[in-house]
């Protein structure tokens, strides 16, 4: 059984189940499996009205809601190929999309989205607004969509809906790649790949829970796009699952939405969890007293132990702010919580270490879209801080003559859509290339040190990976927004810096950091941006990795004088 007949089947199972929740107005609005079903029915009547066929690309430009999950299975249900695109990105970058995987339909939710693209793209293929979807669905079928709609059997009993017959070589979506080094590229993902990755997700997800009382589903809230592959499959591994999922649909209320969902865990980037983390290091500096003076004390005993420094007392600060310190910051963060799950880039030691100070786990995953976004996971109760686990079950990795990483399995893309160049380029002897450096231990879990095409050679011959400097500096200076180092061919390393930081407070902390790095790998000058790197002026991918190359080209002029001083 492939993943959409196991999605199907349960949805099928108990009609009346929550199976998702989306936060509107400060409301939990819940959708049904059966009402779930019957918006999927809905969907392939009108895309089978409108001639959708297998093999057809159908792209879908929405933020998160139930009605993108419904038309998301209903285009994979159909043997088409669903083509996610990130409701936030630029238009201009949208249209390159869509013009690279020329989609015989756009699906957009709502006007203001499709009267943007249709300007930047005044020839775009026919574009349907959800409300076009679903509010026209009750026309009777005609001609040959009549035949299609008995062969199905769907439109009398919406518990009827199945998908169609596909092999697990089936193409059935084209998930892009962010663009760090260039161009996006279209990840042509299968039917294999996907119920294989699922098969693995499910088992962790219950070896998570299995020591936790079970009373109804795990409590999962989820906030991150689902154009991004490690969204998409949380998505697809709870429905598999047959457990709800909490949805958040307005980033600026996440805070509260957090709270209100109460989680057992949820999927994150490291820039979320680095920003709980200052925050509850700002809030506590701000009130002082007591309780600050526990938790530094505290903090400094619990780093001296996990270091093997043992110092007097430090049982006692210990002790004390696991009484009356870490139990109520842990609670704010939610009773129910089992753990955090954190990928799409690497997270700061430190970061991990806070949380597992506070008492909560944080689970690390590793992958690339071309993985079907997952080659590790951390083990539930052997997660190493600083480390993304050990491969999951079914596959093979290994370290090339450079550090590279290999990956060989079920997990392993087919190819890049129409670009069968660089597909040969990452597919060689049955591995793929993953451009990432990495260690592993002797237990088989894995370090990643940072990319081959970011790798700075400075003139004295030194590679160096520039993340792990990057990570140092962003963990000190918790005002700071993004750090880029630069130093390619040069002398010696510089940093370009954008956020709310003093110049003497970068200083400072560039003498600690440099104070624990080899000579060449150090930070001599930096640059100071007024401007933020974001995803609107074009710094930053959609999920918030440094355009290196757009950066360089940006700051040019500043980084000649950096090195002409």
């Amino acid at each position: 059984m492939n993943f959409l007949q196991t999605i199907f089947e349960q949805l099928r199972r108990d009609p009346s189940k929550a199976i998702l929740q989306e936060m509107k107005d400060g409301q939990w609005i819940l959708t049904s499996c059966e009402e779930l079903l019957d918006n999927v029915t809905r969907a392939r009547r009108f895309l089978a009205q409108k001639g959708l066929v297998r093999g057809d690309r159908c792209a879908l430009l929405a933020p998160n809601s139930s009605r993108w999950v419904a038309l998301d299975l209903a285009i994979m249900a159909e043997g088409a190929i669903s083509v996610p695109l990130y409701s936030r990105q630029s238009a201009d970058e949208v249209v390159m999309i869509l013009k690279d995987s020329a989609p015989r339909w756009i699906c957009c939710s709502d006007r203001a989205l499709a009267d943007g693209l249709s300007s930047r793209w005044p020839d775009a293929p026919p574009i349907l607004l959800f409300d076009k979807i679903w509010g026209d669905s009750e026309r009777p079928l005609r001609g040959a969509a009549v035949v299609h709609a008995r062969r199905m059997a769907l439109f009398s009993d919406a518990s009827a809906v199945s998908p169609l017959d596909l092999s697990y070589q089936s193409a059935t979506t084209l998930i892009y790649t962010s663009g760090t080094s260039g161009e996006p590229k279209g990840v042509v993902l299968t039917v294999g790949n996907i119920t294989f990755m699922l098969e693995q997700t499910r088992r962790r997800l219950d070896e998570l829970m299995r020591p936790v009382p079970k009373k109804g589903d795990d409590r999962v809230f989820h906030y991150l796009p689902f154009c991004f592959a490690g969204s998409w499959i949380m998505l697809l591994t709870c429905l598999s699952r047959n457990n709800c999922l909490m949805l958040s649909t307005n980033l600026n209320n996440l805070a509260e939405e957090l709270k209100s969902a109460n989680p057992h865990y949820f999927l994150n980037v490291p820039a979320l969890l680095e920003r709980i983390c200052n925050g509850v290091t700002s809030q506590l500096q701000q009130r002082g007293g007591l309780g600050l003076k526990l938790f530094e004390r505290g903090h400094s005993a619990w780093r001296h132990r996990h270091n093997g420094r043992k110092r007097p007392f430090d049982w006692m600060w210990r002790a004390l702010a696991g009484a009356f310190v870490f139990p109520r910051i842990r609670e704010r963060l939610g009773s129910n919580l089992q753990a955090l799950i954190c990928g799409s880039a690497p997270l700061a030691e430190e970061t991990q270490l806070f949380f597992q100070m506070l008492g909560i786990r944080v689970l690390q995953v590793y992958g690339l879209t071309e993985t079907t976004a997952i080659c590790t996971m951390d083990e539930v109760d052997h997660a190493v801080p600083g480390r993304v686990g050990p491969a999951i079950s079914g596959i093979e990795m290994k370290l090339a003559e450079n550090d590279e990483i290999l990956v060989r399995g079920p997990n392993v893309f087919p190819g890049y859509w129409n670009r069968p160049e660089a597909t040969d380029e990452i597919l060689l002897e049955g591995w793929l290339h993953t451009g990432d450096q990495g260690q592993v231990d002797g237990r088989g879990n894995w370090k990643i040190t940072g990319r081959l095409k970011n790798l700075i050679i400075t003139s004295g011959g030194h590679n160096i990976s520039p993340e792990p400097i990057e990570q140092m500096l962003t963990s000190v200076l918790p005002k700071v927004d993004q750090v880029m180092v630069v130093g390619n061919g040069r002398k010696f390393l510089s940093a370009l810096i954008s956020g709310k930081a003093q110049a003497e407070r970068i200083e400072t902390a560039l003498k600690e950091v440099n104070g624990q790095l080899p000579h060449y790998k150090q930070v001599h000058r930096f640059y100071l941006s007024p401007e933020l790197f974001s995803e609107e002026n074009g710094l930053l991918t959609s999920n918030r990795k440094l355009r290196r190359a757009a950066i360089e080209e940006r700051y040019r002029s500043e980084i000649e004088k950096l090195y002409s001083e």
